[in-house]
């Protein structure tokens, strides 16, 4: 097969290799198409003859309008389409509620559970800085006792350094506090040390008062300016009761409607819709399924495909809220002067993404067909079962943050493009065509591109299932292996 027509409303189809002008396709109705120009892989080809103003067709929607003429057999791209979309606007509820042809099959984990009953999937420890200026002391700390206890009852030692803390403003300074605090309190972490210098805004003190009824015996606090000599040996030694505390933590069987999973995707190509992004979606309505939780973000990519999320939501009250998040994320851009639809990237581009609808009618995949049953603003924790909308931006160190902030144990992430990074918990990374997995083994943790190579999603779902299973019993991935581990916090407004 060397094309694809994923909808049979579709005028447009995707090029599974690389297609030569003079070559004859056929596609799966016994239409044949003549190939007018070389189209790469993922990219789009034209079914139909396109006069400018022709709307163009994938997925069973609207990517767009074409700009100038396009012959049938042409290579449909970003120079030939324009989007359709446009700037903050009204919505109605019309409610659409798939029923989940989905079974409980009581599945458990091996999980670490906490004080609070809130289950973690790693047993950690984690530095944390209240401002940036001591990240050179939180680094020092980490790579001193990763030394002296690496391989000895932890998973890891961690240092997240970032920069912020100090000199912000409203809600800069509001966004920082609450993903600090929410990191602080995640449970894949058995220890955490809270590092502080003195004369920040974000004062140790008051941070403290934000965390609320947490475990005093698992979260320690140093402020460098107030230790009189070296604070280096104050923070190995508060490590050490950490250490003293949580050696002896055991995983223990619990439900898997424990797990919270983040759903995530970079570096999109022409492939990301038709297979990663459904193999999440697919994941997604089976963890739903079994009381679990899954929580999709990337506002600005759900543009062009919010309508579809809207009418999936349990209720007015769930279908207002996401109103406000698509509303207010473009009055964001509004507000910066900056054009709402600046989407997709160069990268994505390249890979065969068009237009932000597009864009986002493969990126809402990852949501499967379940329904919406809560709306998170930037910060929040996650309060309900079940499919989770977050506000976050496309950015993926952003957005793969706030996922975990939310408390997500875990988060899945799929590309088309690859790339290495991970975040403060593990940061799957699920390869949208086997090409990219078989070039970067040391990035990509499963390969969703066989269901291209006669692979049926249920069967590599199930391969899916299991492959996460040992993951989240403590199975290292890539971003770890590699100590690829880092966080990044929104910001908006005014550094002083």
């Amino acid at each position: 097969m060397q094309v694809l027509k994923i909808h049979s409303n579709d005028n447009v189809a995707v090029a599974l290799t690389e297609l030569h002008a003079g070559e004859q396709i056929s596609l799966s109705d016994g239409q044949l198409i003549s190939v007018k120009e070389s189209i790469p892989v993922g990219h789009k080809i034209a079914l139909t003859p396109f006069t400018p103003g022709d709307l163009i067709l994938k997925y069973g929607y609207s990517i767009g309008h074409a700009i100038q003429a396009i012959e049938e057999g042409g290579w449909v791209n970003e120079k030939n389409v324009r989007t359709n979309l446009e700037g903050v606007r009204d919505y109605s509820y019309t409610p659409i509620h798939h029923t989940l042809a989905e079974e409980n099959r009581h599945m458990t984990f091996n999980g670490y559970v906490r004080r609070n009953g809130e289950v973690g999937i790693r047993n950690e420890i984690w530095i944390i800085p209240t401002v940036g200026c001591v990240n050179g002391t939180i680094r020092k700390l980490a790579d001193l006792f990763r030394n002296q206890i690496e391989g000895k009852g932890v998973d890891a030692v961690v240092d997240f350094p970032h920069n912020f803390g100090c000199s912000q403003l409203g809600s800069d300074h509001e966004n920082t506090r609450n993903i600090l605090r929410d990191i602080v309190l995640h449970p894949n972490a058995g220890g955490i040390l809270v590092v502080g210098l003195g004369c920040e805004n974000n004062q140790v003190s008051a941070f403290r008062d934000i965390l609320g009824d947490y475990d005093k015996e698992r979260v320690l606090f140093m402020e460098t300016q107030k230790i009189e000599g070296d604070e280096i040996a104050t923070g190995l030694s508060l490590l050490r009761q950490l250490y003293g505390r949580m050696k002896q933590d055991k995983r223990q069987p619990v439900p898997l409607s424990a797990l919270r999973v983040g759903l995530k995707c970079g570096g999109s190509d022409g492939f990301s819709g038709i297979t990663a992004n459904p193999l999440l979606g697919s994941f997604s309505d089976f963890l739903v399924a079994q009381g679990g939780t899954t929580v999709l973000t990337e506002v600005p990519e759900m543009f062009g495909a919010e309508t579809i999320l809207m009418n999936r939501c349990n209720d007015e009250h769930v279908f207002a809220k996401t109103v406000h998040l698509i509303n207010n994320f473009k009055e964001y851009f509004i507000q910066n002067h900056q054009p709402i639809y600046e989407n997709p990237s160069p990268g994505n581009k390249a890979g065969g993404i068009s237009t932000l609808e597009e864009k986002s009618l493969g990126c809402t995949q990852k949501s499967g067909t379940s329904l919406v049953q809560d709306v998170l603003q930037y910060g929040d924790r996650i309060q309900k079962h079940g499919l989770n909308l977050l506000s976050a931006p496309g950015n993926d160190l952003v957005a793969t943050t706030a996922l975990g902030s939310a408390g997500c144990q875990l988060v899945l992430f799929t590309t088309g493009r690859g790339t290495p990074f991970g975040s403060f918990i593990p940061t799957v990374k699920v390869s949208t065509n086997t090409k990219l997995a078989i070039h970067k083994t040391h990035w990509i943790d499963f390969n969703a591109g066989s269901l291209l190579e006669n692979t049926s999603m249920i069967a590599l779902r199930e391969q899916f299932i299991d492959f996460l299973l040992k993951v989240i019993n403590g199975e290292k991935i890539n971003a770890e292996k590699n100590n690829f581990r880092e966080i990044a916090i929104f910001k908006t407004g005014v550094t002083l």
